[in-house]
């Protein structure tokens, strides 16, 4: 979002930044705030997603650019995935299809497309590097059940969409939340 030096936004706006338009200053901005130092953060990044049982991720950055070392798997994509849903707060951002910063002046569009063509989507992420290709953690609710589709590396964010799609039309079509009778 082209953040000057010494420019000041609020936490809330950065989030939103980061979120709806995968903003990398917003997301290294975010990190010196909260841990001190972007290398810092990395640190507490890595140690989170060990903790999340995400044995095929290593971050060396907050963007997620392309770098030596820097990896996931589209496995602890979804783990995190679900990590984040657990908190409502992110649903706040992650629905955004359109919005503004600094008082109106700078436009933000969704770069996730399911989140205004596909019925129930709630988020949650998308990304592009030329290393990764055009990826996708797409969650959506409906009746009461929720799912994760991941997609990664994929040709074109109109291949990465469909895909997602799929994924979750073939989820919402072949399961159910059931309770169990347990009066048995």
């Amino acid at each position: 979002v082209y953040l000057e030096p010494g420019e000041k936004m609020s936490v809330s706006e950065l989030l939103k930044c980061l979120v709806v338009v995968s903003a990398n200053d917003a997301s290294v901005a975010l990190a010196e705030h909260i841990y001190g130092s972007e290398d810092s953060f990395i640190l507490a990044m890595n140690e989170r997603a060990a903790q999340l049982g995400m044995k095929n991720t290593n971050y060396v950055n907050t963007t997620g650019l392309d770098a030596d070392g820097h990896y996931s798997s589209a496995l602890d994509v979804a783990l995190v995935t679900r990590e984040l849903l657990k908190h409502p707060t992110i649903l706040e951002y992650t629905t955004i299809w359109m919005d503004t910063i600094r008082n109106g002046a700078f436009g933000l569009a969704n770069t996730n497309k399911l989140i205004r063509f596909y019925s129930g989507a709630t988020g949650l992420k998308t990304g592009f590097t030329s290393g990764a290709g055009y990826c996708l953690s797409a969650s959506a609710m409906r009746d009461g059940m929720e799912l994760i589709a991941v997609v990664m590396g994929a040709e074109t964010s109109q291949s990465r969409n469909a895909a997602c799609k799929s994924l979750l039309d073939y989820g919402f079509a072949n399961f159910a939340v059931v309770s169990p009778d347990l009066s048995d």
